[in-house]
């Protein structure tokens, strides 16, 4: 059995576009360029954060929209469904009620990347709270929420197919650069 080859998450915008990306990732410079554009990563590490910071952006943006009762990071979401995200809908009958939960899971790669990144994934799930299908309404949502969502979706695929090359991942704590000798208060 031959292994799969990895996703190509440019397949489908213009050589225009994707030709320079391939250049830089052929000159080892791809890391480099990313870095010089997003700089830090976010300080939103554990599930409590990510549900405070979720909520922040719906009521922000979507005041009307339902609630939704999970949120987190999922280590499995990327190898298991092969997506960044998730959100679910889950349905249940209590008594003579049917209750329904929403619940949003981001990829735990998102753990350590740029603020600006987990916003364009939190924009895309939180617009399924509407819309459910990736149509027009569901775009013009997500750039209503984020004015720059599909640069950001760009960039997001950018960096991926850097990972996808054999790149490191820019943004880790490994990745850091730490001082040699830090000093420690007492």
């Amino acid at each position: 059995m031959r292994p799969k080859p990895p996703p190509d998450y440019l397949a489908n915008y213009p050589s225009s576009l994707t030709e320079p990306v391939w250049r830089l990732i052929k000159e080892k410079r791809l890391g480099e360029v990313l870095l010089r554009k997003y700089p830090l990563a976010h300080e939103v590490r554990s599930d409590k954060a990510l549900y405070d910071y979720v909520q922040a952006f719906k009521n922000q943006h979507m005041r009307n929209a339902p609630q939704p009762s999970k949120v987190g990071f999922d280590a499995k979401l990327r190898d298991l469904r092969q997506a960044l995200g998730t959100h679910t809908s889950i349905a249940r009958v209590q008594g003579g009620k049917l209750k329904s939960k929403r619940e949003i899971h981001v990829a735990a790669l998102f753990r350590e990347m740029p603020e600006a990144f987990l916003r364009m994934i939190v924009v895309h799930e939180l617009a399924h709270l509407k819309e459910r299908e990736h149509d027009k309404a569901f775009y013009q949502l997500c750039c209503h929420m984020a004015a720059d969502y599909h640069q950001l979706e760009f960039d997001l695929r950018v960096y991926l197919t850097h990972l996808a090359a054999g790149g490191e991942a820019l943004w880790s704590t490994a990745a850091v650069d730490l001082p040699q000798n830090p000093k420690t208060e007492r």
